[in-house]
């Protein structure tokens, strides 16, 4: 199957602080095909538009595609698949 055509959905899930501004630890958002990572953090924002912290709290995470760190590419170039699982990872203290 193409998997630039398939119709599905993506799971993002949000660690630490993420999970605390979005009150939930995953989103899973219904997907025509492949979609840019960009549009995904769009929805993400308007999914938990009534949390003063959740936009930027997810403006700061590292950002990876499945097992694939995407953090230092333009979102808007990131294709993320149908079955795909995003993770949202804040930074973290300590040592």
């Amino acid at each position: 199957m193409d998997e630039s055509t398939a119709v599905g959905h993506v799971t993002l899930r949000y660690w630490a602080s993420a999970r605390a501004a979005a009150g939930t630890d995953t989103d899973s958002l219904d997907v025509p095909g492949a979609v840019s990572l960009a549009e995904l953090m769009r929805r993400a924002r308007a999914a938990h538009a009534d949390s003063s912290r959740f936009a930027d709290v997810l403006a700061c995470c590292s950002v990876m595609v499945g097992d694939r760190p995407v953090t230092s590419e333009d979102p808007g170039t990131v294709l993320v698949p149908p079955g795909a699982t995003v993770e949202f990872l804040p930074p973290f203290a300590g040592g």
